[in-house]
């Protein structure tokens, strides 16, 4: 039976102490992060509610993008923003290997939990069978698992990742969501009528954009998002 990073690091506590995957001083909370490096994250609040864009203080409206563009995601909630710490911790976890990372994404995941989680069915966006056979393991599956294990929520495998698509960095909006035009299809069988996409960083939000869309022509009717971070 395949044991997911947040099993792996559960026995890993047992045997280690915990130290911080940023700065590697000691742990706390039951994670490893340290003290200093947990409160130099920033949650991303205020934030669109759509979009997760961060708004300036005191502004807790849709984004006037998203008024004049709808798009497939009903909502969106990013727990943290992409700066100190989350940069870190999402270079180790997807470039670096450093699974433990990805058990602190999760853990911080959850003490930013979206307000309507509440029978949903989380649903990790897939990498490409090219992509994860480099990498060895798929980061948003992961933390998809942990999530569930620790919400009670069901996770499934919805999405299947049909092109090797283009790395993203480096394009800008409307190429991001021309590189990823059908990149995703959603697996046959019955689907829930809503569902949580999870991933670790949204940037343009094109690649959540393009998954949504897959589940919607498959007949989900509400599609939201949980990640880790969003970038500014």
């Amino acid at each position: 039976m395949r044991m997911t990073v947040g099993i792996v690091h559960s026995l890993a506590r047992w045997l280690l102490p915990l130290r911080c995957r940023v700065c590697a001083q000691r742990g706390h909370q039951g994670m490893d992060l340290c003290p200093a490096c947990h409160a130099a994250a920033q949650t991303n609040l205020p934030a669109c509610p759509r979009c997760a864009l961060p708004l300036p203080a005191g502004e807790v409206s849709v984004c006037a993008a998203c008024l004049s563009a709808p798009t497939a995601l009903l909502a969106c909630h990013a727990a943290w923003r992409y700066g100190p710490t989350l940069d870190a911790l999402v270079r180790r976890y997807k470039f670096e290997q450093d699974l433990a990372a990805g058990a602190v994404l999760a853990g911080l995941m959850l003490q930013q939990r979206p307000p309507w989680l509440a029978g949903q069915v989380l649903v990790p966006v897939p990498l490409h069978r090219q992509r994860l056979a480099q990498r060895g393991y798929d980061q948003a599956h992961e933390l998809a698992a942990q999530l569930a294990q620790a919400t009670g929520l069901p996770s499934g495998h919805l999405l299947r990742r049909e092109r090797a698509t283009a790395a993203q960095s480096g394009l800008d909006r409307q190429q991001r969501r021309k590189n990823l035009r059908r990149a995703f299809v959603a697996l046959p069988g019955p689907l829930p009528p809503s569902v949580v996409l999870v991933d670790d960083v949204m940037t343009t939000g094109a690649t959540l954009e393009a998954a949504a869309q897959a589940l919607q022509r498959a007949g989900v009717v509400q599609v939201r998002a949980w990640v880790a971070a969003r970038t500014p």
